[in-house]
């Protein structure tokens, strides 16, 4: 009942519910049972803006569909299943009020380590350990928007991006998978050929794992993101560069301060 007049589309679905939206909204239920945003987003983007203004139970719903591509919706007379495969982009401020990170801010609500450890707690470890990329953006002044645009543009991003999911979509077909397009969908047993690093990423990765403290399901990730990376620069092996940038992403942005 989304798609006008009820026609084909071929462009992928957008969604981006308010951060009062209940778990029926996100996941699917109520009454009689509809799909949710997760499903409404099938085969395109989420996007949760405000991240830690939801509610925790509403967050932590994601946790399943995330990892497997669907949502169960479970009622005392019938049990139906809505299929979820969605990329999950979120945003959010460092702190309530937002100026955590601010050269010469000083928080009038707490120390700021105190702060925004309290805001950032509201979202649990588990649904931040399948996030794969997390990346800060420092504020944008007046006198950035005067520059001028950067020299490449979102139609050669594309086109890269285009091509990357062309070698993954052969790759798996190739192993007889064609039902699996993408690095992302690919389970964890095949990853094991398919994204094998070099000796250097190989030492690399297991120094992190140990530093880092990475999960079963983060070390995986890491080794997904680390073969998109590969794609992207058209390589056919992960080299140690593709899996520190990897694992970079993972890092939050105040880790990577301590680290420095």
């Amino acid at each position: 009942g989304e798609i006008r007049d009820g026609a084909l589309t071929a462009r992928r679905p957008f969604r981006s519910p308010h951060h009062s939206a209940s778990m029926a909204a996100l996941t699917g239920g109520g009454m009689r049972a509809k799909p949710g945003e997760i499903s409404l987003a099938h085969q395109g983007v989420l996007f949760l803006d405000e991240l830690p203004e939801f509610d925790p139970r509403v967050l932590d719903s994601l946790r399943q569909p995330l990892e497997n591509g669907e949502v169960s919706v479970s009622r005392a007379n019938h049990r139906v299943t809505y299929p979820a495969r969605f990329m999950l982009v979120a945003a959010m401020n460092p702190c309530r009020c937002g100026h955590a990170y601010e050269p010469g801010y000083s928080c009038k609500r707490a120390p700021v380590d105190r702060c925004t450890a309290d805001y950032q707690m509201r979202i649990s470890g588990p649904l931040m350990d399948r996030i794969d990329l997390r990346i800060e953006v420092p504020a944008v002044t007046a006198a950035d928007l005067i520059l001028p645009p950067p020299a490449e543009g979102s139609a050669e991003v594309a086109a890269r991006v285009a091509a990357a999911r062309d070698i993954q979509l052969a790759r798996y077909a190739a192993a007889g998978m064609p039902q699996i397009r993408t690095n992302a969908e690919a389970p964890s047993a095949l990853l094991e050929t398919i994204a094998q690093p070099d000796a250097h990423g190989q030492k690399l990765l297991r120094e992190a794992a140990d530093t880092m403290r990475l999960t079963a399901r983060g070390y995986h990730r890491v080794l997904r993101v680390a073969r998109t990376l590969a794609d992207l620069d058209g390589a056919e092996t992960i080299g140690r560069l593709h899996l520190a940038e990897a694992l970079s992403y993972r890092a939050l942005a105040d880790d990577l301060r301590r680290a420095a």
